[in-house]
């Protein structure tokens, strides 16, 4: 009698991919980045503080969804996406998530960063503006890596996604993630955001 035997998935990680934009919405959204990138005097000086390769409006502002049309209407979309996420992904989140922060990301040639989670937040995400291509992917890290101890090397410890215009991403928070450094000449215009 043969012996009865399976193999089952357990605890998958999501990643979530849409491509909600429009050309007019992501022409809105470049021409916003790079405005804030010349008018942004604190996003700029914090940029060069920390040798950020361009960019970004992470330490200096807060409400661009309130000060921006553009980054208002996106904070709309991102709400809706992220509400379908958190059901796929089954979190009890009793209501809605709830957009918590949004920041304009605009990063030069060979511009990366380096692995990092999300804390104090429930959903994370991307949403690429412009990319061209080689212009550095997103790479996500297998998060039983910190628990495999004396496993061997597998060929499925990282997953990487180039990144395209109008490409949305989100990611539960606490999934380690970076950005790998771009190999062209241009430009690589982003928004990042959490939910709460």
């Amino acid at each position: 009698m043969p012996v009865k035997m399976s193999v089952r998935p357990l605890f998958p990680t999501l990643l979530y991919q849409a491509e909600p934009g429009d050309a007019a919405m992501l022409d809105e959204l470049a021409h916003s980045i790079r405005s804030l990138a010349r008018d942004d005097a604190a996003g700029v000086r914090w940029s060069r503080q920390k040798s950020y390769a361009g960019y970004t409006s992470y330490a200096s502002l807060n409400d661009l969804p309130k000060r921006d049309p553009a980054f208002a209407d996106l904070g709309k979309l991102l709400a809706r996406h992220a509400a379908a996420f958190a059901a796929d992904a089954g979190l009890d989140l009793g209501r809605k998530p709830k957009l918590d922060s949004l920041w304009a990301n605009l990063l030069k040639a060979g511009g990366h960063h380096s692995g990092h989670i999300h804390p104090h937040s429930v959903i994370s995400g991307t949403f690429y503006v412009e990319a061209p291509p080689g212009s550095g992917a997103i790479r996500f890290e297998d998060p039983r890596l910190p628990m495999m101890m004396a496993a061997p090397p597998r060929d499925d410890s990282f997953f990487t996604v180039e990144p395209r215009p109008g490409l949305l991403l989100l990611w539960e928070s606490w999934l380690r993630h970076e950005v790998l450094p771009g190999r062209d000449r241009g430009e690589r215009l982003s928004v990042s955001f959490n939910f709460a």
